[in-house]
């Protein structure tokens, strides 16, 4: 479709940008400069630096700094004085800020938006380590325009009295109910997550921007061992997203008669065909089934629909990945064939995951592969929290009939059956999932999920030796525990 027969408010995606530092810090910088290398190299991508000064909506992402305002800062860098501030704290859906902006254009309320996040923990780790710090530009008492966040309880009470706070300890939990439940025997799981964490690897070893790219076999990923320690059973070091990079992106959106009147050449521009999240939100532990994602699930159904195919049929995918269980629960809930590729970056253990940005740095390498091949379309998940929040944003290279930006939560909360949740009680319980932790190489604890006679979920740990070596492998799952407060014991 030519420029000209659009409607003039089509949104339109129509520069994408990037910022990258050594991960040893020894280009030490802060979020900010990130943050403003990545904007304007998105203008620079569009062939119209002079958007920058017409950027109308400046949202960014929390994320570990502590600027109060930071699109405040970004805006005076880049010359956008008129930018409204937007901070999405974390918990909001980071497919959130495209969402609005997307609305805002078609609906006329906005011209040009930014979207754009950093995280500089290389830099920070390594002046920590040499015993310094980081400056970060002061920014007091200022306060972004809009501040949106998230309603709901992205962890139970239950579960951080337990102290089962670690991303890593809760996704591990959801992986052993993910095996436990499809009847997979736990040597084969250990295969299924390193043949799909290697096929990651293999895309980051070729990608030259990839934070982690040093080759790494199924093998080598299967389990803990040297330089891969173990963190929570089956989990080790590799098998985490690894935040402590220097990474920044930006996405330039504008509607179709700004790009033209701007001169943005019509090759560079990408179209939203869907832009869906669900703000609903259901702690882990109060999940009645531990290993579904029904949210996921309407999302994926109602992009399918619109874009009259299944999803597994998109020619590219970046599918979320914090950790292996967020992409395999997400391939069974979006019906992917889970022998395609799922990345085209590496994935967040390899090309890098800073924190509350990542999805920006996969529709950055997701916008370059549908410019070269603008008959396909590109879908790019979203994870919140502890597979909380999901989101979905599909993009292509030819225009849509129509773009779906909608929330879902009602769906979702319809759809997800809950529990009630103690961190006490006393008597017997049937374990739902659980996970060993360590100190260094030593299964110490164990972290338990059960469900009381009562119908109640109870959260809390085991010390027991012979509990928790068994936890290694998911051999308590279903099992009997006589629950004492917050601790359990064996039957």
């Amino acid at each position: 479709m030519a420029a000209a027969s659009l409607d003039p408010r089509t949104p339109v995606l129509v520069g994408v940008g990037e910022a990258h530092r050594p991960v040893d810090g020894s280009g030490a910088v802060e979020p900010l400069e990130l943050m403003v290398e990545a904007s304007v190299a998105a203008a620079a991508d569009a062939g119209a630096p002079s958007l920058l000064a017409s950027v109308g909506m400046l949202a960014v992402p929390e994320g570990t700094w502590s600027y109060p305002d930071p699109g405040r800062l970004v805006a005076a860098r880049i010359g956008a004085e008129r930018a409204r501030t937007v901070c999405a704290d974390v918990g909001v859906p980071q497919t959130a800020p495209l969402a609005v902006a997307l609305d805002r254009i078609r609906r006329g309320e906005l011209d040009v938006a930014l979207v754009v996040g950093a995280e500089a923990m290389a830099s920070t780790t390594a002046a920590q380590r040499a015993g310094g710090s980081v400056p970060e530009t002061a920014q007091e008492g200022a306060v972004p325009d809009e501040r949106w966040s998230p309603q709901g309880e992205i962890m139970a009470d239950a579960e951080v009295q337990a102290g089962m706070w670690a991303p890593v300890d809760q996704y591990a939990c959801i992986e052993n109910a993910l095996g436990h439940a499809e009847g997979r025997p736990f040597d084969d799981q250990l295969d299924d997550i390193a043949g799909l964490w290697a096929s990651f690897n293999a895309v980051a070893t070729s990608n030259p921007l990839a934070a982690f790219p040093e080759p790494r076999t199924a093998a080598e990923l299967r389990v803990a061992g040297p330089g891969n320690r173990p963190l929570s059973s089956p989990y080790a070091k590799w098998h985490v997203s690894q935040w402590s990079v220097d990474q920044g992106a930006a996405l330039l959106l504008c509607s179709a008669g700004t790009a033209q009147a701007a001169g943005v050449p019509a090759d560079r521009w990408l179209f939203p065909h869907a832009c869906v999240e669900s703000e609903h939100m259901a702690s882990l532990s109060r999940r009645a089934e531990l290993h579904r994602w029904p949210a996921m699930r309407i999302l994926g159904h109602a992009v399918a629909a619109h874009i009259g195919r299944p999803l597994r049929e998109v020619e590219v995918q970046e599918i979320y990945s914090c950790f292996p269980v967020a992409v395999r629960v997400q391939q069974r809930e979006l019906e992917l064939d889970p022998t395609s590729p799922a990345t085209v970056t590496g994935g967040m253990t390899f090309a890098g995951g800073p924190l509350n940005n990542f999805t920006y740095q996969a529709t950055v390498e997701v916008a370059r592969r549908l410019r070269a091949a603008p008959e396909s379309l590109g879908m790019v998940t979203a994870v919140s929290g502890l597979l909380t929040k999901p989101g979905i944003t599909v993009w292509g290279g030819c225009p849509a009939p129509e773009v779906l930006v909608a929330d879902f939560g009602q769906e979702a909360a319809a759809a997800t059956a809950t529990l009630e949740v103690t961190h006490g009680g006393a008597g017997p319980a049937t374990v739902a999932t659980a996970t060993a932790t360590y100190e260094g190489d030593a299964p110490i604890r164990a972290f338990v999920i059960a469900d009381l006679p009562d119908g109640r979920r109870w959260v809390g740990t085991c010390h027991d030796p012979a509990f928790v070596q068994a936890a290694t492998r998911r051999e308590v799952i279903g099992t009997t525990v006589e629950v004492r407060g917050a601790e359990c014991a064996p039957a």
